[in-house]
């Protein structure tokens, strides 16, 4: 079982919001943090370097890292595999969160995907996860792409979508804060019951008409989206299928 927390020198690699926000909240719950160091460094006295670089700059890093016994290197990256960072003994912990801007942000109760080459490198990811507050998960890497995609569509597809409601909604006079309330609560159900179940409206109720006036609508307004809102239709009625065969 390898020391933890005080009695282990964390180095974070990278002055972005994720690497700022680490330091900050590492050192807040007990961890001996050097950092944020910028790409090129090579933190020496360090036992455990974490890499909070864009995924393409990972390999670049973790090389600037001399290798050298109980050293431990991690990246925070949710999509990459942990090959980048050979040879050195690795882990990966990801915190399947936004980070703002502004702000410190908030990981408890928030899923850490984590992977290690060793156990002690999968240990410390636990414990690094576990210390912020996170759930960890150990995520396969041949199931990376899967896991990041599915990130993707629940959060980036997401404001995709919310931003062709907004335009519609604008184009109807209505401002954008109407439609939250509606779209925390469709939130909320399909969090406690699954999109089958939670879905409404009228591609579920069958109402062909409604759905071709809203198509003609969409054509009229934002016409560059129309082949996405005829994808959603079609994918909405797979889904609604799957509900009624449920």
């Amino acid at each position: 079982m390898p020391e933890r927390r005080q009695s282990r020198c964390i180095a974070v690699v990278g002055n972005g919001r994720l690497g700022k926000a680490l330091c900050v909240l590492l050192r807040a719950h007990g961890w001996d943090v050097q950092g944020p160091f910028g790409r090129g460094a090579d933190p020496e006295q360090a036992d455990v370097v974490l890499l909070c670089v864009p995924d393409s700059q990972i390999a670049a890093a973790a090389a600037n890292v001399t290798t050298r016994n109980g050293l431990l290197v991690g990246h925070c990256s949710g999509a990459t595999t942990l090959a980048p960072l050979a040879p050195h003994d690795a882990f990966g912990m990801h915190p399947l969160m936004t980070v703002p801007d502004k702000g410190t942000p908030v990981f408890d109760g928030v899923t850490a995907a984590i992977a290690g080459t060793t156990s002690e490198a999968l240990e410390t990811a636990t414990d690094l996860a576990l210390s912020l507050g996170m759930s960890p998960v150990e995520i396969d890497d041949a199931a990376r792409p899967a896991y990041h995609a599915a990130a993707s569509v629940a959060s980036n597809f997401l404001l995709t979508l919310e931003d062709l409601a907004e335009r519609l909604a604008a184009s109807a006079g209505m401002p954008r804060e109407r439609l939250v309330p509606l779209v925390r609560a469709t939130v909320e159900n399909w969090a406690q019951h699954g999109a089958a179940t939670a879905l409404t409206g009228p591609i579920a109720r069958g109402d062909r008409a409604t759905v071709a006036a809203q198509r003609l609508s969409v054509a009229q307004e934002c016409p560059d989206d129309l082949e996405l809102f005829d994808a959603l239709v079609a994918a909405t009625g797979r889904l609604s299928e799957k509900g009624r065969s449920s």
